[in-house]
């Protein structure tokens, strides 16, 4: 998990946009993690003689892209020392040389550095400033305080250090070195960098990004030179590098060894996708079930801090292209998305009393409690026997959890209808998700998902009552891309949650076409002479990105008024979107009568799913408000979290 924290001035900071540690339990091979630096560290970062040409051709238009360039730079210098390593400047005498957890730098001096870094301060003097002058100088002289005193070729750097004794056996290689050293250099502190706090949300996220480079060089560059082995005085100070945890240790004995191990498995093509000999048709539900369900209660709980497309951009990583708060919302729809510090069974078991007290339903008259979501934190209990036993109820026909993703309410109501038909008795069915600690730096998550909960009871309808759930569908699998559309969790992305754009935009296009197919196909059950499309009062989608969505649908022949949207406040919540946004239907005053509601829902897995809803105002409840919850004001670390050191001490090795 990689939370967010709230600073001193209220704002939300992601520390995993900056600090660039990565998960080394879930990668067993070189290859694999020099992968993940070329696409997080280099693909975006220009290299020294990028910018000189830059420079040289008059290509920065203000100091700001220059300070980017710079910042992206510097990451890309340190992408293995900053993900693998603790700096520490130590006396040559006192340096171990036989350890094999301590490592020297092999360094190639920089060439033509003293042109490159002259451009530099030349072409920043030369160009206008683009927001705050005083800003933009004070990230400028941490971020060139840094390159200028960077001694070292940065292309050709190797990801597994020399140990010391492997350092000296090689006359020629060249390291740090530095006549003495202050331990109480500066420093800036965690809460320094948290708290950093900016008009300019481009400035703020560049003004961390300063803050945390100039960490990474906890001496005085003005002093070091390079130097062989053979030209370090015992009272001269070297720069060993030293495993951040147990798991950065392993993953190098395993490079060391992976000549002696067999080759990874290699995974089979994917068969390729065929169509059901028969196709799967609609469920009727007057028809097929002799139950038949109402909706008692609708209840809601989003995420208690708003996060917004500005507070995006000023936790901007130094692994994104440029992008505003203003091309966000043009992009997805979304201007801003709710962010929850409980944990999803919180939020859970908040939206199902609330749920429960709507309907005026007792504990023991529930029959079953159903959860869809695809991001529990939870495994065992599952978090809908958690809400069973905090609700009071000693025994149920069914507890479990679902994973359907954004097909989540579908899937739910399924088998919400299919449970009724057994108990006889009212189901209680949440759907809920929290993504805000799931998405580390991948920017497609973090623009797109958010965190929320709803609720809803349904119970075996009285004689002679209205049906409230009409037709239910659901679907999964096809190509294999579009099925790994969305990972989670994904160790090519430090297991963070990845949306794979394209695939998940060809998936939505499959299944919004099928689904209209069907219901073009379907007559109305209480009028046999037109569609159910047709009888359809409001489409109420998966709220995915707006964009594509009416993108889609304009494909398909519907207009942007037959649909409702909420995404542009809450962003994708995946199994708990589509009903809050029925919640939030209501409470706009769209929905203000019984109305036959179209919901399809879509998306990881290549799952997919619709449910042809009658939607009385009158079983939304009030909504659920959280008060905000105060995070710790540190920066979770890879090392505060649980690591495979913490397991082994809870073992007693």
């Amino acid at each position: 998990m990689k939370p967010f924290v709230i600073n001193r001035h209220g704002r939300l900071v992601f520390p995993a946009n900056f600090f660039g540690e990565l998960d080394f339990t879930v990668l067993d091979t070189l290859e694999q993690f020099t992968a993940v630096i070329e696409r997080d560290f280099e693909a975006k970062a220009p290299t020294g003689t990028d910018i000189l040409n830059r420079v040289e051709s008059g290509s920065y238009p203000s100091r700001f892209e220059l300070l980017r360039d710079l910042g992206q730079n510097l990451f890309w210098v340190n992408r293995y020392s900053m993900t693998m390593f603790d700096k520490r400047p130590m006396r040559w005498r006192d340096v171990p040389r036989q350890r094999d957890d301590v490592f020297l730098p092999v360094l190639t001096p920089w060439e033509d550095r003293e042109r490159k870094v002259a451009a530099v301060e030349r072409a920043y003097q030369e160009l206008p400033a683009r927001w705050a002058a005083d800003t933009e100088d004070r990230v400028f002289d941490l971020l060139f305080d840094v390159f200028r005193h960077k001694l070292h070729h940065a292309t050709e750097l190797p990801a597994i250090k020399p140990t010391v004794a492997e350092f000296t056996a090689q006359p020629d290689a060249l390291t740090f070195v530095m006549p003495d050293h202050d331990p109480d250099h500066h420093r800036f502190t965690m809460d320094e960098i948290l708290d950093a706090d900016e008009q300019v949300p481009e400035l703020e996220a560049l003004t961390r990004w300063a803050m945390v480079l100039h960490n990474l060089y906890p001496w005085d560059g003005s002093r070091t030179t390079l130097r062989p082995a053979a030209e370090i005085g015992p009272d001269d100070f070297v720069v060993t590098f030293h495993p951040r945890d147990r798991d950065v240790r392993a993953f190098i004995e395993r490079v060391k060894q992976s000549r002696d191990t067999a080759p990874p498995f290699a995974a089979t093509a994917p068969a390729e996708p065929v169509s059901p000999r028969t196709p799967y048709p609609p469920v009727r539900v007057r028809e097929a079930f002799a139950v038949r369900p109402a909706l008692e209660a609708l209840a809601v709980v989003r995420g208690e801090h708003v996060c917004d497309n500005v507070d995006v951009i000023r936790n901007t990583s130094f692994s994104w292209s440029p992008m505003s708060a203003e091309e966000i919302a043009k992009k997805t729809g979304i201007r801003q998305r709710r962010y929850s510090a409980r944990d999803p069974h919180h939020l859970a078991l908040d939206a199902a009393r609330a749920a429960l007290a709507k309907s005026g339903r007792e504990p023991d008259e529930i029959g079953a409690v159903l959860v869809s979501t695809c991001t529990s934190n939870r495994q065992i209990p599952s978090i809908a026997c958690w809400v069973s036993g905090e609700l009071g109820l000693a025994q149920t026909h069914t507890s479990m959890d679902m994973v359907a993703a954004c097909a989540g309410l579908p899937y739910g109501l399924a088998e919400a209808v299919r449970q009724i038909q057994e108990v006889e008795r009212p189901v209680l069915l949440v759907c809920v998700e929290k993504f805000s600690d799931k998405i580390g730096s991948a920017r497609t998550s973090r623009m797109i998902f958010g965190d929320g909960a709803s609720a809803m009871v349904v119970a075996p309808a009285r004689d002679g009552a209205p049906v409230d759930v009409e037709v239910l569908q659901t679907y999964a699998s096809g190509p294999a891309s579009e099925v790994n559309s969305i990972i989670w969790p994904n160790p090519e992305f430090d297991n963070d949650i990845t949306v794979y754009g394209p695939e998940v935009k060809s998936l939505v296009q499959r299944y919004l076409d099928q689904m209209l197919g069907e219901l073009r196909d379907q007559t109305d059950p209480d009028d046999p002479g037109r569609s159910l499309l047709e009888s359809i009062d409001l489409i109420v989608p998966h709220q995915a990105n707006k964009t594509m969505i009416l993108d889609l649908a304009a494909k398909a022949g519907l207009s942007e008024d037959q649909l409702y949207f909420n995404i542009e406040s809450m962003g994708n919540v995946s199994a708990a979107s589509i009903p809050i946004a029925v919640h939030d239907a209501v409470r706009d005053g769209v929905i203000t009568r019984p109305q036959r509601i179209f919901a399809p829902g879509f998306g990881a897995g290549a799952v997919g799913g619709y449910v042809v809803l009658r939607v009385d105002p009158a079983i939304v409840a009030d909504e659920v408000v959280l008060e905000p919850v105060e995070t710790e004001h540190v920066f979770p670390t890879q090392r505060d979290r649980t690591t495979t050191d913490d397991v082994r001490v809870a073992f007693g090795e």
